[in-house]
């Protein structure tokens, strides 16, 4: 019996590369069945709700999903649906993969990085206030738990230990923020000692931003806080190729999704033009989730043909195929 997963096109360019993914998951014969649920903008226009209660109930149901890029619309609602969905399933893990690609040209050899960024704490908690009454001075608040350090800290060192790999970096300002980022950086001081074999390294974050850019190759498993991990996930995929190729999973303890982390681009959307590769590594990270490692060999292995040694490529990429040029190709090379 097939795995059914629940699947959220998104807005814009959302629908065009959700068809890319489910027409290469059944040329590979994937044993999983799509539910598709929407929610953003497109949603919002035609029934006033940013996210319908199927999704939910469907969310629920099925433990899994995969989405596209959504838009919230702008003075409505929430303040990201993204941020919402995570911190209503305390989907704590957002995982970010970033690797050099063959056949994708960047400045940068040899980068092979994953960072754990913790998911629903921090400044992205959203607490937000002016002190006083001619609102010339506002205060957002950190929040940053011992319980919320822990786990993405223990999720980072387990990854790590499960790959062979020998250091993970902690990204902080504790020289600065000495509660809340001192908070993060001495759980991880004490998770660390589990581990002997695994070397910790304290990095500051403006300190990460300069040894990222000038010797990414380093480094293999970087942890950090919400805000920080934000801003390092997509400097990271700037060094491989752009958002256009970064797969991201948010995951929690008993629910996951899977997501592309790029915008929803609707200048050209509708158009054939984009860009399916992002969702369909998430959709390769999401079957190794799931334990259903051999289609997701299958799959990626197809993917790194296509990019190595054929020129049908979409236009971020250095070539000129539409979206369905390039999705054929990779169905050709599974």
């Amino acid at each position: 019996m097939n795995k059914i997963i629940t699947l959220i096109p998104g807005d814009g360019i959302g629908p065009e590369i959700s068809e890319s993914l489910k027409s290469i998951f059944a040329a590979a014969g994937v044993p999983i069945s799509f539910e598709t649920e929407n929610a953003g903008t497109d949603v919002y226009e035609k029934t006033g709700e940013l996210i319908p209660e199927s999704l939910y109930k469907s969310m629920e149901k099925n433990r899994v999903a995969i989405k596209g890029p959504i838009a919230t619309p702008i003075g409505k609602g929430f303040r990201s649906i993204n941020v919402y969905l995570r911190k209503k399933y305390d989907l704590y893990s957002n995982i970010r993969p970033c690797r050099n690609l063959p056949g994708v040209k960047t400045r940068f050899e040899n980068v092979d990085i994953v960072i754990f960024r913790e998911n629903t704490e921090g400044i992205y908690i959203g607490e937000e206030k002016y002190e006083d009454e001619g609102k010339t001075s506002a205060i957002a608040i950190k929040r940053i738990t011992e319980k919320g350090c822990h786990r993405i800290i223990k999720s980072a060192f387990e990854y790590a230990k499960n790959n062979n790999l020998d250091k993970v970096t902690v990204v902080h300002k504790a020289n600065i923020l000495k509660l809340t980022d001192g908070l993060f950086l001495e759980t991880a001081r004490k998770i660390s000692e589990g581990y002997p074999k695994i070397t910790l390294e304290e990095t500051i974050i403006d300190n990460m931003c300069m040894q990222l850019v000038s010797r990414p190759e380093k480094y293999k498993v970087i942890v950090t806080m919400n805000l920080y991990g934000d801003i390092l996930s997509d400097l990271v995929a700037g060094l491989v190729g752009g958002l256009g190729i970064a797969p991201g999973a948010n995951i929690g303890d008993d629910i996951a999704i899977f997501e592309a982390v790029h915008g929803s681009a609707p200048d050209i959307a509708g158009q054939n033009k984009a860009n399916p590769l992002a969702l369909i590594l998430s959709g390769i990270e999401m079957l190794k989730y799931i334990n259903l490692h051999e289609y997701a060999e299958k799959i990626e292995k197809a993917v790194l043909k296509t990019l190595e040694v054929s020129d049908v490529k979409t236009a971020d990429l250095g070539g000129i195929a539409t979206t369905t040029e390039f999705t054929d190709k990779i169905i050709e090379n599974l």
